[in-house]
């Protein structure tokens, strides 16, 4: 397995939930700096709200970029309110975020430096973690 200690490893990630709450599915991309995908992964959630959905994306990018060996991240998402509640420009008041939020925090902890940025949901890579979420949750729903 390769390493990623010398470069910036990116982690785009996105979460949906159709209904808030309801079935819900996440997503991330770890890309390597010359933008080649290094890894995706997927999973369905059970019922979960929108926001929920977006911090699991979250852990199981930072999990997944933490396996790989990456020492730098930048992580790259369309959810302003994760973004805000990562960098600390928001605080975390839902009881239900609060302990996503503070699993997320941890992992942060096993990097040098981790980088959080807002971009649009028409960012490629979001646009398609975003499509990783809807193949998931069109799975899910064809087997119920």
């Amino acid at each position: 397995m390769e390493q990623y200690k010398t470069g910036t490893l990116a982690c785009y990630t996105d979460g949906a939930s159709r209904g808030n709450p309801g079935p819900a599915a996440f997503a991330y991309i770890l890309v390597a700096g010359h933008g080649e995908v290094v890894e995706e992964g997927s999973g369905f959630l059970g019922r979960a709200t929108n926001n929920e959905a977006e911090y699991r994306a979250l852990i199981a990018g930072l999990s997944a970029a933490g396996r790989l060996g990456s020492s730098d991240l930048l992580v790259c998402s369309d959810s302003e309110l994760v973004v805000r509640q990562m960098t600390g420009a928001y605080r975390v008041s839902s009881q239900r975020l609060r302990p996503l939020y503070m699993e997320a925090q941890a992992l942060t902890g096993h990097f040098r430096a981790v980088t959080f940025r807002s971009v649009p949901r028409e960012h490629p890579f979001v646009a398609r973690a975003d499509l990783l979420c809807n193949q998931v949750l069109d799975m899910h729903m064809d087997r119920s």
